[in-house]
């Protein structure tokens, strides 16, 4: 019978007593008779790494082999695949090398979302991160310093879109001058974004001033990783005031930058205060994917079938919260992933045309990742996506657009999102020829109509009764 248990807490391997009656783990390591933690701080391993990468070489073609979803691999001549590139195993000289063939290896079976990564390397360098702000900056050539040409607003109410200058009370607006970074001062040829290496991790005192020369502000604020979230929501607020002015406020606007918890958010947040619209442009262009296409195409797919009316004679639509008119979806060739499946099934659900470029093309999906013995993963294709015809959809072609609409640099240049004034026209057009209306409510009448049972009688007194027995 045992007498000690090994069991793991996260990092941590603990020994235990595991006789009836023993010191429980969860009172604590205590004493002698406590469970102790093992002390791995001086065990070492000796690997061979070319016998490892061998391992891990067979086993990745064996994962894509036993799971991937056809047992025909796409009519490749899977070991002889694995024949052609095991020969380049005695030139492997690192783990990246292996990564690399065997990335070779999973993309002759010519498929999306095959992927891999990771393993066991030299402690790599360390990167010290540059801080941002969240501005755009402008010199000013007579002075040689630099003014804060653009301040993004973000939103405060969500870290994804927290601004570093557009906290609550901080005494900063666009055109103000930066003068110096934790009181090291800012001048040309220096550029702004030198001061703001390694400054991440904290929080950076920012000296600025309504002039060159004029009196110092200094601003402490927290910058942010990226700024990548607070351009974004910038470019999805002028796209949608762009839409507002050239349909007269007629039309919403729904961007969504991927099909996961940021785009679910993103269409909480955009659509239903937009329902008030007489029409829709779905904005899905650059979108990475995910998976909640079909909850947003539910919501999109709402039908009119009836209305309800209060004494104000308010009328509501049935179901609720249903934008009852014409839609459009603009795509790109970065529209990836379920980002290919979404307008793929906005246009199956018929709900209205798509616009822009051809897709990425890539739906076979994957669950997660297949670790390899050094902790190092591949990911194995094991679900695809065929239509009512039974026939192969979408992966490695993309999803056609219904009105091919192209962009180019010129079209940026000038201030022209082509596609999204392409969008817009089509949905105007739309409502000029066919504009949706709510049906009026019906006129009040009594609660019974003449003749219906339990309605009053015509030759019955209006008046209540009077006999005797009352």
């Amino acid at each position: 019978m045992a007498r000690r248990c090994l069991y793991k807490v996260e990092k941590r391997y603990v020994v235990a007593d595991a006789r009836a009656g023993g010191p429980a783990p969860e009172r604590g390591g205590a004493g002698d008779d406590g469970p102790k933690t093992l002390d791995l701080s001086h065990l070492r391993v000796r690997t061979e790494a070319r016998q490892e990468w061998s391992e891990m070489f067979a086993n990745a073609w064996r994962i894509e082999r036993d799971f991937f979803f056809s047992t025909k691999m796409n009519g490749v001549d899977w070991p002889a695949v694995r024949a052609q590139y095991e020969k380049l195993l005695p030139l492997v000289g690192s783990r990246t090398d292996l990564n690399y063939l065997i990335g070779e290896l999973i993309g002759e079976l010519s498929n999306s979302h095959t992927y891999v990564g990771g393993g066991d390397e030299l402690p790599a360098e360390r990167r010290v991160s540059s801080a941002w702000i969240g501005a755009d900056f402008a010199l000013d050539g007579a002075s040689g310093r630099y003014r804060l040409a653009r301040i993004y607003p973000g939103d405060n109410t969500r870290e994804y879109y927290r601004p570093p200058l557009g906290v609550p009370g901080l005494q900063v607006r666009e055109g103000d001058y930066l003068l110096a970074v934790d009181d090291v001062e800012l001048k040309a040829p220096t550029d702004p974004y030198s001061l703001l290496v390694g400054k991440l991790d904290g929080t950076v005192k920012l000296s600025v001033s309504d002039a060159p020369d004029g009196k110092r502000r200094d601003l402490v604020v927290q910058p942010v990783r990226t700024e990548l979230p607070l351009r974004e929501k910038e470019w999805i607020d002028h796209n949608r005031a762009v839409v507002e002015r050239l349909s007269g406020g007629r039309i919403g606007y729904v961007y969504l930058s991927d099909m996961y918890a940021v785009g679910m958010d993103q269409f909480i947040r955009q659509f239903y205060p937009q329902m008030d619209k007489q029409a829709l442009l779905v904005d899905e262009r650059w979108n990475g994917g995910g998976f909640i296409d079909q909850i947003v195409l539910e919501r999109l797919r709402r039908v009119l079938v009836g209305m309800s009316v209060n004494r104000t004679h308010a009328p509501t639509a049935l179901p609720q919260q249903l934008l009852n008119g014409p839609k459009v979806c603009l795509m790109n060739a970065y529209s990836g992933s379920d980002g290919d499946l979404f307008p793929f099934y906005f246009r199956k659900y018929g709900l209205g045309p798509l616009i822009g470029t051809r897709t990425w093309g890539g739906v076979r999906g994957i669950r997660g990742d297949w670790g390899l013995l050094d902790g190092g993963y591949i990911t194995v294709p094991e679900s695809a996506i065929y239509d009512l015809d039974s026939q192969w959809a979408i992966e490695n072609h993309g999803v056609d657009p219904d009105m091919v609409v192209d962009d180019a640099p010129s079209d940026w240049e000038s201030g022209h999102d082509v596609q999204l004034e392409a969008g817009v026209n089509y949905l105007l057009d739309v409502l000029k020829k066919a504009p949706p209306v709510l049906p009026p409510s019906p006129p009040l009448l009594p609660a019974y109509p003449p003749g219906v049972s339990g309605s009053p009688s015509p030759s019955s007194p209006s008046s209540p009764s009077t006999s005797p027995s009352s």
